[in-house]
């Protein structure tokens, strides 16, 4: 039987406790086997003010998986063709291992406007489509071919509360995983006298 991955992507601006919690709970509770953390790449067309370069968010991942069983790292939208859509991410994913079998992981609030994306119905025909629960965002339509619902313990902590709190002087040790809070501080990371430079 295919080893199953769910593909968890997001920006990790920075990595946090939340993001660790959902993948290892995905991956303990089997709904998947292995989750792979997806690294989206810098957008040139965003302001990249508060958006680190990829090199150095794809560190503070490496450092956050460290000892994580079942959690991997994937970098492969960092070289696709810029805008990257989830579909050809999951489709490059697909051919270049054609012995795993992929899923979808997104958040409730992504889930609202998943009709907004490309191709959202091969997404879930093809590779399936697993929703998390996020405050503030009830998931309706449960029975629909291709998603599964999962309840996963809430945490309500985003990146944007991070960088905010460091930005504000407050110690974020406990709200990231082990090392990364350390390199964030060695690195005088989401400081705003740095921003300045």
């Amino acid at each position: 039987m295919a080893v199953t991955v769910g593909i968890l992507g997001g920006s990790f601006n920075p990595v946090h406790v939340g993001h660790m919690m959902l993948a290892s709970y995905l991956s303990q509770w089997k709904y998947v086997d292995k989750v792979w953390l997806t690294l989206s790449p810098r957008n040139p067309l965003k302001d990249p003010g508060e958006l680190l370069p990829d090199m150095k968010r794809l560190a503070m991942l490496n450092l956050a998986i460290k000892g994580a069983p079942d959690i991997d790292i994937c970098d492969i939208e960092l070289t696709m063709p810029r805008p990257s859509y989830t579909i050809d991410t999951l489709d490059l994913l697909a051919s270049r291992y054609p012995e795993l079998k992929f899923k979808l992981i997104i958040g409730s609030d992504n889930w609202r406007i998943f009709d907004k994306w490309r191709e959202p119905q091969r997404i879930l025909d093809q590779y399936g489509v697993i929703v998390y629960r996020r405050p503030g965002y009830p998931v309706e339509k449960n029975h629909i071919a291709g998603l599964e619902v999962v309840d996963a313990p809430m945490v309500d902590i985003s990146s944007t509360f991070i960088r905010q709190a460091i930005a504000k002087g407050r110690t974020m040790n406990y709200f990231l995983p082990q090392g990364v809070y350390k390199y964030i501080v060695d690195n005088r990371l989401y400081r705003p006298e740095e921003k300045k430079k």
